[in-house]
């Protein structure tokens, strides 16, 4: 369908600031371009607290904000976008909240060290040690470690699947659903949606090859399935997932080809295309109509994923 008119005014908006291209500048003044730009705000919450946790290398600073009511609530470990190389705790703040409340989840929102100064596998590491660190502490936050999401946006939906195949591996955290928001899943220029979208819809093919080159130490880490988790050998045990791509994003057709990957081998797994929509509009609540719906659905299929995976209470003799 058409380019949606909310999302062209998004697009016109952003142009308008007159920033320049983030391959243009060096990664620190692409960070500070980023954090200029304008975002709404998220739902009210009952509770946000900043915490620093144990890390592979050093604390990882994270966010934890705590819904209305009394728990024990699910949790959903969350990984901010940004191509691995911009993005921090406030640039996720909407979304987090947003997913807090309509999930009635705590959200444990990641601050992962970032590329090119933490190359790949850093940031991955920082995203499974939180999730481990969830796990081990739910009871400290209000949380329930038998009901743990993982979620995020572009390079965070790339993180949360690639958290999920390194907890099956390395026999981590029962993970019940991961939330896989335009995830980059494979450092694949040719697709489809790259050619048809390479520019003009927020994120252009060039900036994924700047993002890909910041965060790979060496080009042979796209075919490590922690890094491009289209390379995993098998997918089949993973978590359910929901997979939500945009038609004018580059990466639509690499989110879909892992949500079928997932659906072959036997994995509940939905994937929703929302028609005229653009790369970065789960974040834009209150500002693109299909925003709210597609948080929504991401918190219709969470709650569902954390009701399953209650313990039902003992029956009476």
């Amino acid at each position: 369908m058409p380019l949606d008119p909310q999302a062209q005014a998004v697009i016109e908006q952003v142009n308008a600031l007159g920033l320049p291209a983030v391959w243009e500048v060096a990664p620190e003044q692409a960070r500070i371009n980023a954090a200029s730009r304008p975002r709404p705000a998220g739902a009210e919450v009952a509770a946000v607290e900043n915490r620093n946790i144990p890390g592979p290398d050093g604390d990882v600073p994270v966010r934890i904000y705590t819904p209305e009511g009394s728990g024990p609530f699910p949790i959903l470990v969350w990984f901010h976008g940004g191509g691995w190389v911009i993005g921090d705790l406030d640039s996720a703040d909407p979304s987090a909240r947003n997913l807090c409340q309509g999930a009635g989840c705590v959200v444990v929102s990641v601050d992962y060290r970032l590329a090119p100064e933490t190359k790949f596998p850093g940031p991955a590491e920082d995203c499974y040690a939180a999730t481990v660190w969830a796990a081990a502490n739910a009871g400290s936050i209000g949380g329930d470690a038998a009901r743990i999401a993982v979620g995020g946006d572009s390079a965070g939906g790339n993180l949360a699947a690639a958290v999920s195949l390194m907890a099956a591996d390395r026999n981590g955290p029962d993970i019940v659903h991961q939330l896989l928001v335009y995830p980059v899943t494979d450092r694949n220029y040719q697709t489809v949606s790259y050619v048809d979208n390479a520019e003009g819809y927020m994120l252009a093919r060039d900036a994924m090859r700047w993002y890909w080159d910041a965060y790979l130490a060496d080009s042979a880490d796209a075919t490590n399935p922690y890094a491009a988790p289209m390379q995993a050998d098998s997918v089949a045990g993973q978590p359910s997932a929901l997979v939500i791509t945009a038609e004018y994003d580059p990466l639509r057709d690499e989110g879909e080809a892992y949500g079928r990957r997932l659906q072959e081998a036997g994995v509940e797994a939905t994937v929703t295309r929302y028609d005229g929509m653009i790369h970065g509009f789960f974040g834009m609540v209150g500002v693109m109509d299909k925003s709210g719906q597609a948080v929504d659905q991401a918190s219709a299929a969470l709650r569902a994923a954390f009701a399953g995976a209650a313990v039902p209470a003992a029956a009476d003799d």
